[in-house]
């Protein structure tokens, strides 16, 4: 089936040198269609299907001859409360699927979170999932099981049950557990979903597709999710009898994750609804979702900037880069708190408002300022690189550097309300070199996918033109990028470290640095 939708800031390393936080009322228009946010709104408890005591009684019912038979479980349907990150991360690196919300109750109102009334607001809601029957859950963490099950699989073989057609016990214990209403015409194959999520590039004039990011299928505890690939194409490999309900997860399969939904979780869900068993083509462009544009946006310029470090020499960001996306702010910025940059907790809880009490457990990375970027894939995509351009950095200097970085940053917002301030005072070559580099990437990313350099920063006091300069001079990025270490903290002893490490370019840098120099 086709669906189209048509078409804190608080203190570092900030990309847009304005205030950091405008507060005021969207106007843009947009169309609300499949895609759900919020709260999930919970009904009654549905029967499931699929435990092993309906199956079993399924069974018996169509094979009179094998109701002694035992259906083994082959499927645990648990739900686990972890006390903070580092639980909910050990969780989430066993390869289990995590679900914020029980996955046999009716939805009254779809979204993309839910938070269950019994634990306190701040703290991890319990998290539902699918394990496998001898699930060896970790001791620290509180684990419940709610239902052994049994899910037919493709060539699904158990002894004594071979000549089983699993596909019509499915259809029965759909029936009898009053759930026949989300079945599919039998006359349809029983298919394994497959499609392609892509987004618009304005500038192109085309989709793209999202990629690598996670996308999953359940019909109760039937759960199955795989990630895109490059080019946002998906295929599962199980096999649906019932409309699946489809969610993108913002885990790319590169390691970083997107957030935030005022809830306590480090990757961002964008609920699809439930749709055709066959799989789903979803193309989002300037009027879909806002929230969805912009995560997808988002996760293909990480995505690409990654492939770019392997590419061009550059360190990579740090694994597990957490990103939010940020509809309050306008300008960006890379904090890597999550990575343990020690940033002033006061300033965050003044700057961040009612997020505060979710960076204390989920400490954000890069944040992304997309108010006046809605719909605007080429402007959410290049701000992302230059904030990856910057966790780049980070990676090479250290947390030490970066908490001058950063109190530079807070300072100048501080005394002339700008970030990035007028280049004087304490620390401020390091604002000087790591926008330079940021801008720089930002820019020769912008012009080989556009084929036009936007001089993005070049109004500023420092220069970001530099490097361009050296680049087309013979001076790879890779080498740019090994002059940037924890000692090079202003623009001389940058000057000094690429003579080092070029000296054959030694005119072309000194005439560089001269000529652009203010």
């Amino acid at each position: 089936m086709k669906l189209m939708l048509p078409a804190l800031l608080l203190v570092s390393c900030s990309k847009e040198g304005g205030s950091p936080v405008e507060i005021g009322p969207e106007m843009e228009e947009e169309r609300q269609e499949t895609v759900a946010h919020g709260a999930i709104t919970l009904g009654e408890r549905l029967e499931n299907p699929y435990s092993v005591r309906n199956v079993s009684a399924v069974l018996a019912s169509v094979y009179p001859t094998k109701a002694d038979v035992e259906v083994p479980a082959n499927a645990r349907y648990v739900r686990f409360l972890p006390k903070d990150a580092g639980e909910y991360e050990l969780l989430e690196s066993l390869g289990i699927d995590l679900f914020d919300h029980p996955l046999d109750y009716q939805i009254i109102l779809d979204g993309d979170y839910y938070h269950d009334p019994s634990v306190p607001e701040g703290q991890i809601t319990w998290q539902y999932a699918v394990v496998p029957p001898d699930f060896d859950c970790p001791p620290a963490i509180r684990y419940e099981v709610i239902e052994d099950c049994f899910i037919p699989g493709e060539g699904e073989q158990t002894r004594g049950l071979e000549d089983v057609d699993w596909d019509a016990v499915e259809r029965r214990a759909f029936e009898v557990t009053g759930n026949a209403g989300l079945l599919v015409p039998q006359t349809r194959s029983k298919a394994k979903p497959s499609g392609r999520i892509s987004i618009m590039d304005d500038k192109l004039g085309k989709a793209v597709g999202v990629s690598c990011v996670k996308i999953t299928a359940n019909v109760f505890v039937k759960v199955s999710s795989v990630y895109t690939d490059e080019d946002g194409k998906y295929s599962f490999s199980s096999k649906f009898s019932a409309k699946p309900r489809y969610s993108l997860c913002f885990q790319n399969k590169l390691g970083f994750t997107i957030g935030l939904n005022l809830v306590l979780v480090p990757a961002s869900v964008s609920t699809l609804g439930k749709d055709d068993p066959n799989g789903i083509d979803v193309t989002i462009d300037s009027k879909s979702d806002n929230t969805l544009f912009r995560r997808c946006a988002v996760n293909n310029a990480a995505y690409d900037y990654l492939q770019q470090c392997s590419a061009l020499g550059v360190s990579q960001p740090p694994k597990n880069t957490r990103f939010w996306i940020l509809n309050i702010l306008r300008p960006s910025c890379c904090l890597m708190m999550h990575h343990g940059a020690i940033l002033d907790s006061k300033m965050v809880s003044n700057y961040l408002g009612v997020y505060s009490a979710i960076v204390r457990v989920f400490a954000p990375d890069i944040v992304i300022g997309s108010k006046g970027k809605n719909g605007k894939y080429s402007e959410l995509y290049t701000c992302a690189i230059h904030e990856m351009a910057h966790a780049s950095h980070f990676m090479t200097v250290g947390t030490g550097y970066w908490n001058k970085y950063a109190s530079y940053i807070l300072s100048s917002y501080l005394t002339y309300g700008s970030c990035y301030g007028t280049g004087n005072g304490e620390n401020a070559g390091y604002c000087a070199v790591g926008e330079m580099w940021a801008y720089h990437v930002e820019n020769m990313t912008y012009k080989s996918r556009y084929g036009v350099n936007p001089a993005f920063g070049s109004s500023y006091w420092f220069t970001p033109g530099i490097f361009e300069t050296l680049e087309d001079g013979g001076i790879s990025r890779s080498d740019i990028f090994s002059a940037l270490t924890p000692d090079v903290t202003d623009t001389e002893a940058l000057q000094k470290e690429l003579l080092d490490i070029s000296p054959s370019k030694k005119s072309l840098i000194n005439q560089a640095f001269k000529s652009k120099r203010r």
